[in-house]
């Protein structure tokens, strides 16, 4: 069965990891561009310094996802890029570029799908104290306005966040991608929380200004939950697995997701964190609850949860051998069926997969063309997975394939390889690999090319 006519089939990107050109017509430095230059952190020091070079190379990347047959495109908006200080003055020529993109997507057919922040943070506000500072939110929502105020005009859907819980979790708490803190867990919370009234704050920015009426929503992240059968105890403990928040770390969902919706955090993750959470005031929270539209959700993998023998959903051990990607990710196509669905189940909100994909490795063969079949078959169980959800009641308004471009993979560099389309990166060849024509097949089809079944 098709998934519904009004669909958003795309394929996602992010500024810092396609653009290139980071010191081109007044682009100011971000949290990235610093951590690049710091020995150890990033795979044999590669940086997004040129990446695909899409800044320069818009034009014929737009043709590329017209021969794909994408209906729409999730970016990001490069914070710096158009705010070199991250507030204040306003780069014209950097924020000219996304004007210019955004009109070739719309004479593409190509819907564009805006993300405000894809983890690049201005260095400048970083060294006044980024998210730390109390102040932030407030840089945003001044950033929100600009950005609004150039494209609402021809941009409908919005995007505030990536995946909070890397850019805090994995930026402050971690240490492990930029600006590469490990900060004590109670101001990691503050972050976090600054980081949710920010997006509070560009949610009214975008109601109150856009010009196009917008659908506005945010795009998190975290591990699924998978039932290792579909009986009522194991469905009962793959949820409460999904929504747990173990006190240890910020990769979870319910703790940035439950404020947006709820109007809080969860009991279980206050109780988790303990002491650790700070007080923060009950207007904080009126202003991060707006109305949503969609819930974005990045999904790639899960764990299979069952009900154990003392009645604690645990974590069924993985098969010596599964299948895995080349980032080592499990397969795990159920992820893309129970996700969605308890979301849907918590929240009541329409749902878009705003990232799903694999690392592959791939490489042009000597017959020019780039074979991933594993990509091909990846796509196909989830996707289906994805379609089973739908086919159940839970709303589903579009897929994005991460990504559409090989591109600079954060710490890893360009070590792996996410791409529909092949780029090599000495020559900025690009190259339509089999799985970007695949999908284009099932674009055409609306999904109805996938065949019957599951995974």
């Amino acid at each position: 069965m098709p998934f519904k006519k009004v669909f958003a089939w795309g394929a996602a990107t992010a500024a810092y990891q396609i653009e290139g050109n980071t010191h081109a017509d007044g682009r100011g430095e971000s949290v990235w561009d610093d951590y690049c230059l710091r020995t150890g952190r990033t795979k044999e020091g590669q940086s997004g310094d040129v990446a695909c070079d899409h800044y320069k190379r818009y034009k014929g990347d737009v043709a590329l996802m017209g021969e794909i047959g994408l209906r729409a495109y999730r970016f990001s908006v490069a914070w710096p890029r158009v705010m070199p200080e991250g507030r204040g003055k306003v780069n014209e020529a950097g924020l000219a570029f996304y004007d210019h993109l955004v009109d070739e997507l719309l004479g593409a057919g190509i819907e564009p799908w805006l993300t405000l922040f894809h983890w690049d943070y201005p260095l400048p506000l970083y060294r006044e104290g980024g998210w730390l500072n109390p102040d932030s939110p407030r840089w945003f929502e001044d950033y929100a306005r600009v950005v609004v105020d150039r494209l609402s005009d021809r941009v409908a859907h919005w995007i505030t966040l990536n995946e909070p819980q890397c850019f805090v979790g994995l930026g402050l708490l971690a240490g492990t991608q930029a600006p590469g803190e490990k900060m004590p867990t109670g101001q990691a919370l503050v972050a976090a929380h600054h980081a949710l009234v920010a997006h509070g704050l560009a949610v009214q920015v975008i109601r109150s200004r856009a010009k196009k009426p917008p659908l506005i929503g945010i795009a998190p992240t975290g591990e699924v939950g998978i039932p290792a059968t579909e009986s009522a105890d194991d469905i009962a403990a793959g949820r409460e697995n999904h929504w747990a928040v173990t006190g240890d770390s910020l990769f979870n969902m319910a703790w940035w997701t439950d404020p947006l919706f709820k109007g809080g955090y969860p009991e279980q993750g206050l109780r988790a964190f303990g002491s650790a959470v700070p007080s923060f005031p009950e207007a904080d929270f009126r202003t991060i609850r707006q109305p949503l539209d969609f819930l974005g959700l990045n999904i790639y993998h899960g764990n299979n949860v069952r009900r154990g023998p003392t009645g604690a959903a645990e974590v069924v051990a993985r098969p010596v051998g599964d299948p895995r990607t080349h980032y080592a990710w499990p397969v795990a196509p159920g992820a893309l069926y129970w996700g969605p669905k308890f979301a849907y189940e918590r929240y009541g909100v329409p749902i878009v997969i705003t990232e799903n994909g694999m690392a592959n490795l791939d490489w042009v063969s000597l017959d020019g063309r780039v074979h991933d079949p594993q990509r091909i078959d990846y796509l196909t169980r989830y996707i289906r997975e994805l379609r089973r959800a739908a086919d159940e009641g839970v709303p589903m308004l579009g897929y994005f394939t991460w990504s559409l471009f090989d591109n600079f993979e954060w710490s890893d560099g360009y070590r792996y390889r996410f791409g529909l389309v092949h780029v090599d990166y000495s020559t900025q060849v690009r190259t339509l690999k089999d799985s970007a024509l695949w999908y284009r097949d099932v674009i055409l089809s609306n999904g109805a090319s996938l065949g019957a079944g599951s995974a």
